[in-house]
């Protein structure tokens, strides 16, 4: 059974109309300090968190004024940049009274499909994780337009979860599960507490309906939990409008998890090691070393460079002899890729003429052999 004990990373999404009334279309403060309670709780016990927050069109739209109807498209994008402003200022203070720092994140689900955009999303994350930073990522309504139609946070935070590598996925919802029917409409209803395997019956039951100012239905859930449990990260949707709900998550409230398919790390591996090459790379044997350590491979072990490719193209690497040691998303171009191998990484600005990373592929972001580890 799944549980946010001994979580490592988490992603917890928030919908709508858990942080702002309908009614009044004004921010649920007394429900963000309960939960900004629980994020600091987690931490402390230290899980690494990301919030992916909705919010901004409602807040936004009742800043201007808009009401509850439908908006156009033209007012849904400006609700969203009053909205951020007024949302990003809620978490920041919400969060700050716990001596948390927060940092927001504006994305849509295209950042995370393009494998540079994707490459630049998971470093800065990461990043800011390392620094102790709560990232509150939020769809970027203001431009994005089919978000705005079709789109949710369900899949967003599934997508978030698999670029940070996060093991635990929280989707809080305004229902306690996933239920054989709608619990609404069918008193005999019955909620599953662990799904193992989502088959077709599986998502058969899951139904379209959202609630008030939330897009998203079970039916967004169980595909942001096919992608989630594929990369090794547990999933649960469990209800969200009860205070303090991550606390109350951690001690047994009801849920339905949807359990991983192995770790974060094996399920990346696997999604690297299945790429078409772009390029080769030469490794000398100081580099084939460093690899067999579990290091990055920096320009100074390389050789050669073979290929076209771009930043964020898989490469393969290549040992002394010309054996394949592995693929890895490469950080440089191959024309940059050329201009800095065999040379040191601090000397990496003089060559290119501006800053870049140290690593030519981080070992994160490679696959290798069995004889490499």
């Amino acid at each position: 059974m799944a549980s946010l004990i001994g979580a490592r990373r988490l992603v917890v999404k928030i919908g709508s109309a858990l942080l702002v009334d309908k009614v009044t279309g004004k921010l649920r403060e007394d429900w963000l300090q309960g939960l900004a309670s629980d994020v600091a709780g987690l931490r402390a016990r230290g899980t690494e968190i990301v919030l992916v927050s909705s919010g901004s069109i409602a807040l936004g739209r009742g800043v201007l004024g808009l009401g509850l109807g439908a908006l156009a498209l033209e007012q849904a994008q400006a609700a969203a940049s009053v909205g951020q402003i007024g949302l990003a200022a809620a978490y920041d203070k919400a969060l700050g009274t716990h001596g948390v720092t927060v940092g927001q994140v504006l994305m849509t689900l295209e950042d995370s499909e393009d494998r540079r955009r994707y490459l630049n999303s998971r470093n800065t994350l990461d990043q800011l994780l390392k620094l102790g930073v709560v990232p509150i990522v939020n769809e970027n309504d203001t431009i994005a337009t089919d978000e705005i139609r079709y789109g949710d946070n369900d899949r967003l935070a599934a997508r978030i979860a698999v670029t940070v590598g996060a093991d635990r996925l929280v989707l809080l919802s305004d229902v306690d599960g996933l239920y054989t029917a709608n619990p609404a409409d069918d008193p005999s209803a019955t909620r599953f507490d662990t799904v193992e395997r989502i088959t077709p019956q599986i998502e058969a039951m899951a139904g379209d309906a959202g609630s008030g100012l939330s897009k998203g239905g079970m039916k967004t859930k169980v595909m942001a939990a096919k992608m989630a449990v594929a990369a090794g990260c547990a999933m649960a949707i469990t209800l969200g409008t009860r205070e303090n709900p991550l606390k109350a998550l951690q001690d047994g409230a009801p849920a339905t998890w949807f359990l991983a398919e192995g770790d974060p790390q094996t399920a990346r591996k696997g999604w690297i090691g299945a790429m078409k090459a772009r390029g080769q790379v030469s490794v000398d044997a100081g580099a084939v070393m460093a690899l067999e350590q579990g290091r990055s491979l920096l320009p100074a072990g390389v050789a050669q460079v073979s290929g076209r490719f771009e930043r964020g193209d898989p490469v393969e690497i290549l040992g002394p002899d010309g054996a394949l040691l592995g693929i890895g998303l490469t950080r440089y171009t191959a024309k940059e890729a050329l201009a800095i191998k065999g040379h040191r990484s601090q000397d990496i600005e003089a060559l290119l003429g501006y800053p870049g990373r140290a690593a030519l592929i981080h070992r994160d972001d490679m696959a290798l052999s069995l004889r490499v580890s």
